[in-house]
């Protein structure tokens, strides 16, 4: 999928093996409860795949549902500048009701970053990404989160262990 903005990787946030041979996209939205009861499925699916599955986070907010949901994923994408994405993608699914920018900016000094960089004026040049993202997800039909691909083809399935893990045994 080339797009996003040049110098813009769309498998920018991988979970997982670089190399693993079978690839699930997530369209998420850091503030739906949808995602946040999907992400430890997610992960335990690649945590248990001995390197052959990889998780791809792509930023998809509903942000006329989720008022926090846009400035989260810019948040993301300041965390991710710092090889820290995860580390939003958890706090923020963890604190789902504390997402507002003082939250934000108390989890970046946590981290180490300038909160300055996480929301606000400076977080705006994140913003190409994550449209990127969202477009890319209209692109691809995606109605709400999470929508999933497994290997750029849509996964309707229910989002469990053992039904993912079906769908992505080769």
């Amino acid at each position: 999928m080339s797009d996003l903005p040049a110098g813009t990787d769309p498998y920018r946030h991988v979970y997982g093996a670089a190399d693993a041979p079978v690839t699930v996209v997530e369209f998420g939205d850091l503030e739906c409860p949808h995602c946040r009861a999907a992400a430890p499925v997610l992960r335990e699916l690649v945590d248990t795949s001995a390197g052959r599955v990889r998780l791809v986070w792509r930023h998809f907010p509903l942000f006329e549902v989720h008022p926090h949901a846009l400035t989260a994923a810019l948040a993301a994408e300041a965390f991710a500048a710092h090889g820290r994405f995860w580390d939003l993608h958890d706090a923020a699914f963890a604190h789902q009701d504390r997402l507002g920018d003082p939250d934000l900016r108390r989890y970046a000094a946590e981290a180490g970053i300038d909160p300055d960089d996480v929301v606000g004026d400076r977080a705006q040049r994140w913003a190409t990404a994550v449209e990127a993202d969202y477009l890319a997800g209209l692109a691809a039909h995606v109605a709400g989160t999470p929508t999933l691909l497994v290997d750029d083809e849509p996964y309707t399935g229910p989002v469990t262990l053992t039904a993912l893990r079906l769908r992505t045994a080769r």
